[in-house]
């Protein structure tokens, strides 16, 4: 099947998608490795990763173009993409749209902020009018040329014009046609349970966020309220900033790594993991001599 295919068939079964953020290819390659089904290229992590700045609207298409491409080429899974808002109007959506099918994404993610835009968790955020985001929604379905490829639909209303307005929205948003919505940064439980209730048609998208306006719940919860697909955007980006403290400052302090090695991976496990094994295999098919 193709990575579209599986990703539709994972949502045909019901159960709820667990997909974590990747912030890179490598990191798209250990979400494999540990056995999740699905890998979500996280705007947030590739603006800090790729750039070393904050998810405010700094990474443009082409480069996240190239990221997605690159965690498709890293992964067998099906990988759902982060496009902001479709990098302009709906003219641009388009582009977007079948630029990312080009590149085997399975699923877009399409979000209703003013450009620049924000990190969904941020304040100041801003959104377009609801009818210009149908337009995009729209544009977006009518770009795609395989029928399996997923398209998000995000409001980031909830936060700037309340619950109401976003639950609005997020209807508008699954009538123009889109797969899968996602209401951005609910503030309660009672919250994502009415944007379950309210969406009846299209799959679900719970965002969890570590220190962010959403209560973190078990993904046993998510799939309770209703909720069709997880995601954690930050968790990898958190947690390796968080372990390169800790080496930088520890070889500050001793002038060198032995004291770390039990942290880390191995050089084999390392060679092992980003298959050095299957490029050698090529290179002695194709007579490339050691």
């Amino acid at each position: 099947m193709t990575p579209t295919q599986t990703l539709r068939k994972l949502f045909s079964t019901g159960k709820l998608i667990v997909a974590p953020g990747a912030h890179d290819a490598l990191t798209a390659r250990v979400i494999e490795k540990c056995g999740f089904e699905a890998v979500y290229m996280t705007g947030y992590g590739q603006a800090a990763s790729h750039l070393g700045r904050p998810d405010v609207g700094l990474i443009c298409f082409s480069e996240m173009l190239d990221r997605a491409a690159n965690t498709v080429e890293a992964t067998s899974l099906p990988v759902i993409a982060d496009a902001d808002t479709g990098f302009g109007n709906a003219v641009n959506v388009i582009r977007t749209v079948r630029a990312y099918q080009k590149a085997g994404v399975a699923a877009i993610q399409l979000e209703d902020q003013v450009s620049p835009k924000r990190c969904g968790h941020m304040v100041g955020r801003e959104v377009v009018a609801k009818e210009e985001m149908i337009g995009k929604i729209k544009a977006a379905v009518d770009a795609r040329f395989d029928p399996d490829f997923m398209i998000i639909a995000r409001t980031d209303a909830r936060t700037v014009l309340g619950l109401d307005e976003a639950l609005e929205r997020a209807v508008a948003y699954q009538e123009a046609g889109a797969d899968i919505i996602f209401v951005e940064s609910p503030e309660s439980a009672d919250e994502m349970k009415a944007i379950n209730k309210t969406i009846t048609k299209s799959y679900t998208l719970a965002n969890m966020v570590e220190g962010g306006r959403t209560p973190l719940l078990p993904n046993s919860e998510l799939e309770a309220m209703g909720y069709n697909l997880v995601i954690y955007p930050t968790a990898s980006t958190y947690i390796t900033t968080r372990a390169m403290f800790g080496l930088m400052n520890a070889l500050k302090k001793d002038g060198t790594t032995n004291g770390l090695l039990d942290q880390m991976v191995t050089f084999s496990e390392f060679n092992d993991l980003i298959g050095l094994s299957d490029i050698n295999a090529l290179g002695e098919k194709y007579g490339h001599k050691k």
